[in-house]
């Protein structure tokens, strides 16, 4: 795998400014962004006043702990468009986030939020390596969701040609990359792995294609996944990072010569670290939960959103900016089973450290009686396996599950493809199948 570092001309300014010129930068930004959401957005007047503080109490970067949170329901609160800082009119754009339960969640963007996004994802894009005139297919979702649109857009700013692929279709998939030849491939990790599999299925090994370069996001990975991408597919395997909420991918991005943890774009995003209990400010180097709030967004601006991601900030190293740690998990998909809390991230780490098992896993929560109950449902790879094998292999699974996480488990192992596949999008790793509360 050749690397593409780019030199220090080719990075804006801003990714090699000094702390104390971006701390600047930020403060000014943060300073008219509260203003901008509290004198346009009925909603933030209120959560301001009640919480007693105001946008000129804003001195310094730390008082930015002064001021409330913002969450997914706050936004579900005011569907559709009660949180939007510009009149209707000036919106040229709207996403929405899918959601599990109730109303999606909308967010909107001016012409200057939707230049400003291109221009952040560009930056990621070659942060990974990306150079004009480079084809890149992008296989996210396009719609709704931010993810087609956002690296499409961004990939076009950048100066690269664009395959809009979009999701599913995997048979197509591999022949437009066999036919056209990109070098850049944008999609999840998971279905990145579907792209895999139907290259072998098609009796080809999809370390020769022409692809060197894979910008994966919208759902969290390991560096365990990350290794399986590599080594199979042959690329090299970076990180990007984003919501809705804030923005969509780009607001961070790893670098392809360090691969350390995306960089946060803080000229654009002021990141944050809190316990997710109290909501009380972490140093960095802790681990919590990532609050963002927006340093130059119009149409939705958003004040200290609490993303749910349990991760850290670290220093900066390729950039000028702080780097994410990997997400570790997530405050509102963690599972408590006996006592234990069990995050889906935790299981992949020692599913994928198994030989003989394939990179997809889900975990099935049911309920015995008065108490839950997980089964770790695994899928063998290709190839015949004798049953006493794959009985020892559950058993030893079960035994990492107990000894590392702490709980007990019942593994059932599958052939292969026995996991369902997202054939659009994020992968579905938790079926919680227990009763509701009528």
């Amino acid at each position: 795998m050749v690397q593409r570092i780019p030199q220090p001309g080719e990075l804006d300014p801003i990714e090699r400014a000094s702390r104390d010129e971006l701390q600047a930068l930020q403060l000014e930004r943060l300073q008219w962004s509260l203003r901008h959401a509290y004198d346009n957005v009925p909603h933030y007047r209120r959560a301001f006043d009640e919480a007693g503080v105001h946008p000129d109490d804003l001195a310094t970067l730390a008082d930015l702990a002064k001021f409330p949170f913002t969450d997914k329901a706050t936004l579900r609160d005011n569907y559709p468009f009660g949180m939007f800082a510009v009149p209707r009119e000036r919106v040229v754009r709207v996403h929405a986030s899918s959601g599990t339960t109730g109303k999606p969640t909308v967010v909107g963007y001016t012409q200057r939020d939707i230049d400003t996004w291109a221009g952040v994802v560009a930056r990621s894009i070659r942060a990974a390596g990306g150079r004009p005139g480079d084809m890149v297919h992008v296989a996210y979702g396009y719609g709704l969701f931010t993810g087609g649109l956002g690296a499409h857009y961004g990939a076009e700013r950048l100066g690269c040609t664009v395959v809009p692929m979009s999701g599913g279709q995997t048979e197509k998939q591999v022949q437009l990359i066999q036919d056209f030849q990109p070098s850049i491939i944008m999609v999840t990790p998971s279905y990145m792995l579907n792209i895999v599999e139907e290259f072998r299925r098609q009796g080809i090994d999809p370390a020769t294609s022409s692809l060197r370069v894979g910008i994966f996001g919208a759902e969290p990975w390991t560096d365990a996944m990350r290794r399986e991408i590599e080594e199979r597919a042959g690329i090299d395997a970076v990180d990007i990072y984003g919501l809705s909420e804030v923005m969509g991918p780009g607001v961070a991005s790893e670098c392809i010569e360090s691969k350390d943890g995306p960089v946060v774009w803080e000229d654009h995003f002021y990141p944050e670290i809190i316990d997710p209990d109290t909501g009380e400010v972490l140093p960095d180097g802790a681990e919590g939960e990532l609050v963002f709030t927006s340093l130059t967004k119009e149409a939705l601006p958003i004040v200290r959103y609490r993303t749910r991601d349990l991760t850290r900030l670290l220093p900066p190293t390729s950039r000028a900016m702080r780097r994410m740690g990997r997400i570790n998990g997530r405050s509102d998909d963690m599972l408590i089973i006996r006592g234990v809390n069990v995050f889906p991230s935790q299981v992949e780490e020692l599913v994928l450290q198994l030989p003989a098992l394939a990179p997809h896993y889900q975990l099935v929560v049911t309920r015995d009686g008065h108490l839950d109950a997980l089964e770790v449902r695994c899928e063998l790879r290709e190839g015949e396996v004798a049953q006493e094998t794959i009985e020892a292999i559950g058993r030893e699974l079960q035994h990492r599950i107990k000894t590392h996480i702490g709980v007990t488990t019942r593994v059932q192992l599958l052939p292969s493809q026995g996991i369902e596949r997202s054939l659009t999008g994020k992968a579905r790793r938790v079926l919680d199948q227990r009763p509701r509360n009528p």
